[in-house]
């Protein structure tokens, strides 16, 4: 699973540019979190419904990943550069 998530960065980071971006004016994913933010994800006049949580994780999920595999890159770089000696 790691070495699927370390070279498979490009891909997450073209889902993350079309898919996690997507519709672009706001992106979904953006005004999902601006409405759990603002405390009416679970109550109040409009609460989410389980589509708004669905549509969530399809645009939230390919950030998830590329974040994922940046922190597995980043690492896996900074042992490789590291001194014997540190």
């Amino acid at each position: 699973m790691t070495a699927l998530l370390k070279d498979n960065w490009k891909l997450f980071l073209v889902a993350t540019l079309t898919l996690g971006l997507a519709p672009f004016d706001p992106p979904h994913v953006w005004s999902k979190l601006v409405w759990i933010n603002g405390g009416g994800a679970f109550n109040g006049p409009e609460p989410m419904a389980f589509i708004d949580w669905l549509d969530l994780l399809v645009h939230g999920l390919p950030w998830i990943l590329l974040v994922l595999s940046l922190l597995i890159n980043g690492k896996s770089f900074i042992d490789k550069h590291r001194k014997v000696g540190d």
